[in-house]
């Protein structure tokens, strides 16, 4: 039975959070009636589009009939829509009892809704995000200035439940190994973990990061918001997200059932909800999901591929899918940037989604766009699009046609490091001397993915490069890496797939190829 110093701990934390979080987001309050209030800007941005279209893209839309509102939720707190469920989680765990003063959440992430969370460490909540080595150093930033505590995969946080096709038993002890040891460096207690290694390393063979924040939530007794399986992720945009678009197009003189929405896809909860009230209220479909380009990575967005298996991804309830090339809304966001628009590069996809089914699928009429975030975080990738860019990924046989660029072949993993027959395949399968590789220590390997820092080893192997070529298991440290040293003025290249892929490539078996490294 739960005590009164219980129920008073959390009545002081409710209103805490109330006070300090609820009362400064989107929520229903009663006045003369059910109103939304703190509702974020619904602005005009018709005339900016088709400038847009005219200046960047050589498009004239002056004659279609064209409305668009930009929904900006770039203008929450947290700097983005995610606040919203996450606000809606919390505080359902907090007057329910699931989450108590000092508690810790655990949530897999890519990036925004981490980010939402961490306002919780205002009222003495602790956060552990888990996130991927892919994510933009702009976005580990934010997610540093939240104080949110950070466990580092050396995976995809994308991926749906089940979703590999070749799941790579090593990689995923490797990463197991990788994770006791931040947990153990955060103070949790490395003989939990180890009692659950089993099941943590059947999800980490699946790359299901999604159920891995379930599972240390279990085991170490902490709160997960699930925010993919959450209904309240779907509700929150249903109840007052839509209610508060309509309300706002009520005011001047308009109506949502008048108007597509168009958005991105990230965990579904956004397109759910709005997509759902559109349904009840209208009976009607208005909801238009956005998807980059298959091989594109846009932060927090999922491709269309990667919306298997999840619960909100709802097909039969949108108007319409699109999938657009990422590298042409690039140009939309760098204009509306420029232009003082606050918008992220998932919002540039979804606008430029608008502009090409307005150009090429003769819809014109109205529009509301969801601006999910905003540009501080994507700031390091917002580039002169005119300027040639260096690359920072190559395949597999563009590294083999620009094989005399490379001074070097540099192994870059945390864990493993590569066996003398794996050095071999490295070096016979791109076209180099077995001499041109060189494997730094795993450690300096991690100490510069942590700080940002080229240990001593690795910079002497470095100095005087012109290019080299970084391989790891399946690309995503070396390309974090590659990030690094760009931003330190030295020129590197990620092999896509890493020895993985040259591996499978080659009829080889991994544990022909690596072993767990010893320094």
């Amino acid at each position: 039975m739960e005590s009164n110093t219980d129920n008073d701990s959390n009545s002081v934390l409710l209103e805490r959070f109330q006070k300090e979080i609820l009362s400064k987001v989107p929520h229903l309050e009663k006045t003369d009636g059910i109103r939304v209030i703190n509702a974020t800007p619904l602005i005009d941005i018709t005339k900016d589009l088709k400038e847009c279209a005219k200046k960047e893209f050589g498009l004239n839309l002056d004659g279609k009939d064209l409305l668009v509102y930009g929904k900006f939720d770039s203008n929450l707190l947290a700097g983005s829509i995610k606040v919203r469920p996450a606000v809606n989680i919390i505080h359902d765990a907090i007057v329910t009892g699931k989450i108590g003063s000092g508690h810790t959440i655990f949530e897999a992430t890519s990036g925004n809704f981490g980010i939402a969370l961490g306002q919780l460490s205002k009222i003495g909540l602790d956060v552990v995000a888990l996130v991927s080595r892919k994510l933009q150093e702009g976005v580990f930033e934010e997610l540093r200035n939240e104080k949110i505590r950070i466990i580092n995969l050396d995976m995809d946080i994308c991926p749906a439940p089940g979703m590999k096709d070749n799941p790579n038993i090593l990689a995923a002890k490797a990463t197991a190994a990788n994770i006791r040891s931040q947990l153990s460096d955060l103070g949790f207690d490395p003989v939990i973990f180890d009692n659950a290694s089993t099941e943590v390393q059947a999800l980490l063979v699946k790359q299901d990061i999604i159920n891995l924040a379930k599972l240390l939530a279990k085991i170490y007794d902490c709160f997960c918001p699930e925010q993919y399986d959450n209904e309240m992720n779907v509700d929150v945009h249903r109840k007052i997200t839509a209610v508060e678009i309509d309300q706002q197009l009520h005011e001047k003189e308009q109506s949502l059932e008048d108007f597509r929405i168009v958005c991105t896809f990230g965990t579904g909860g956004t397109s759910g909800g709005l997509s759902r009230y559109m349904s009840e209220k209208y009976g009607k479909k208005s909801l238009h999901v956005v998807f980059p380009l298959g091989d594109q990575d846009v932060a927090g967005i999922r491709t269309k591929s990667k919306t298997s298996g999840l619960k909100f991804y709802e097909p039969d309830q949108y108007a319409g899918q699109h999938e657009v090339d990422f590298n042409d809304a690039k140009r939309l966001l760098k204009f509306f940037v420029d232009k003082g628009h606050d918008i992220g590069e998932s919002s540039a996809l979804a606008l430029y989604a608008v502009m090409q089914m307005t150009n090429f699928g003769g819809f014109g009429g109205r529009f509301v766009v969801i601006v999910a975030d905003g540009v501080q975080k994507y700031k390091k990738n917002l580039v002169d699009t005119g300027k040639k860019q260096n690359r920072t990924q190559v395949s597999l046989q563009e590294a083999i046609s620009s094989v005399d660029d490379y001074d070097k072949v540099i192994w870059i993993h945390t864990q493993y490091t590569p066996r003398e027959e794996g050095i071999e395949l490295i070096a016979k399968t791109i076209g180099v001397d077995k001499n041109k590789v060189f494997v730094p220590k795993a450690r300096d390997v991690e100490k510069l993915l942590a700080t940002q820092q080229i240990p001593e080893e690795l910079n002497k192997a470095l100095e005087g490069s012109r290019k080299s070529l970084l391989v790891c298991m399946a690309g995503y440290t070396s390309l974090n890496a590659v990030k690094v040293l760009g931003d330190k003025g030295i020129v590197t290249e990620s092999l896509t797939g890493g020895i993985s892929a040259l591996a499978q490539g080659k009829g080889k078996q991994m544990p022909e190829l690596i072993r767990m490294a010893t320094e």
